[in-house]
């Protein structure tokens, strides 16, 4: 099969069902961006270093932007769309703005992601939170505020 050969991809995203017909080499962020108009993940590097394309899939960060979407086939994937609403924030999304743990706003999406993959792998301090988010990048400087954002939803 060619890379440009169209293939169907099914995902559930944010609890919702998708059918995706796409080439094969589209990535996920490709898919999510392009094909299903969730603009909240970002493209930073489009090579994995950055982390603004961070989502989980079946509860695991990964990096969107590195990830074909065959490979993804069946599987649940979680974007920023799918975390709190306006009327009734994610914890981690009210810390964020307690904390001030954000300025321009770009890496913040994939920064909240990857912050809930790391809250369930249960950090057991301030060095393991900054370990832990040490994928994702803010070129801001907003990382302390970051790490105290984690720190008080973890109850650290």
């Amino acid at each position: 099969m060619s890379p440009r050969s169209s293939i169907n991809v099914s995902l559930k995203i944010n609890g919702r069902d998708h059918d995706v017909t796409s080439p094969g080499c589209d990535t996920l962020l490709d898919i999510l961006r392009d094909k299903l108009g969730m603009t909240g993940t970002k493209k930073g590097c489009d090579m994995g270093a950055c982390g603004a394309c961070t989502v989980l899939a079946g509860g695991r960060r990964i990096k969107s932007c590195l990830a074909l979407a065959a490979s993804y086939d069946g599987r649940s994937i979680t974007t920023i769309e799918g975390i709190g609403t306006l009327d009734k924030l994610h914890p981690l999304q009210a810390a964020f703005i307690r904390h001030d743990a954000l300025q321009c706003g770009y890496c913040t999406p994939g920064q909240i992601l990857s912050g809930l993959a790391l809250l369930d792998e249960k950090p057991g301090d301030l060095a393991a939170i900054r370990e832990g988010m040490s994928g994702n990048l803010c070129r801001c400087g907003a990382h302390p505020n970051i790490v105290a954002a984690i720190a008080e939803v973890a109850g650290l």
